[in-house]
């Protein structure tokens, strides 16, 4: 059966927590929503995993789609968010609702994710939510925001904290269905997760999250680097290369084909 929306604030309310892993082809998203990942996420973390870019700034909107069209079709259940890509939404809520509006129509997908939570960016969520387009929120580490931030750990201060904590809040009262909370302090994630009523979705913020989200490359091991929070379930980069290093003995040596 299909997730719905609703079922996001009703597993919050269970105590039920909530997986999501991303994807960008067909193939994997196939075997994700067949394992029974709730949230399947087209992050734009495919711009550094899948197109080579050292951040995510260079992906643009139509290579988005193009991903999140081939995620669609291997997705049966589970609820697909997609990522705005950089500069298309900043700009203001109409530019906004028309990149979210693209992703949907032409994709599919249920849902968008923004990044950052102050006051415009909250603006335009209620812009888009208004419209009837489900948003995800993103506040802590943002990595559209690499060039001020960095990819350092956010909201380790108090003010950084109390930062982070009202953009979350905002978020929540403009509409958003859910929202990443990554790489943040455990004690903070925590609070905020007991102060909202919808889910959060951790990513390097400790185990008191409403859910869990990896990039799929560092959960399955197929990087050559992971990020220190993250943890891997699988060394698929050492198996594949064994399984391509003896097909290529297999065609030398004469093997293959018998």
């Amino acid at each position: 059966m299909s997730v719905k929306l609703q079922q996001f604030a009703d597993w919050k309310q269970q105590g039920r927590r909530i997986t999501v892993l991303t994807a960008w082809d067909y193939a994997f998203a196939e075997i994700l929503d067949q394992a029974g990942v709730e949230m399947i996420l087209v992050g734009d973390s495919l711009a550094m995993v899948t197109l080579g870019h050292p951040t995510t700034l260079p992906l643009t909107l139509d290579e988005m789609i193009h991903h999140a069209k081939a995620v669609r079709r291997g997705v049966k259940n589970a609820w697909i968010t997609v990522d705005l890509p950089f500069g298309t939404y900043q700009e203001s809520p109409e530019q906004a609702v028309r990149s979210a509006s693209r992703v949907l129509q032409e994709t599919g997908a249920n849902a968008v994710k923004l990044e950052g939570g102050y006051p415009e960016v909250a603006a335009t969520v209620a812009k888009l939510v208004k419209v009837g387009i489900p948003v995800m929120g993103h506040v802590g580490l943002t990595p559209q925001s690499v060039q001020t931030l960095g990819f350092t750990q956010q909201g380790k201060t108090d003010a950084e904290g109390d930062r982070i904590f009202a953009e979350a809040i905002a978020l929540e009262k403009a509409g958003a269905f859910s929202i990443v909370l990554e790489h943040i302090p455990t004690d903070l994630a925590q609070s905020i997760t007991n102060k909202l009523a919808i889910p959060t979705i951790g990513i390097g913020a400790g185990a008191g999250c409403d859910g869990q989200v990896l990039v799929t490359t560092d959960a399955l091991g197929l990087g050559s680097w992971k990020p220190p929070f993250a943890k891997a379930y699988a060394n698929l980069r050492e198996t594949i290369t064994q399984a391509v290093q003896a097909f290529t003995d297999e065609v030398r040596s004469g093997q293959f084909p018998e």
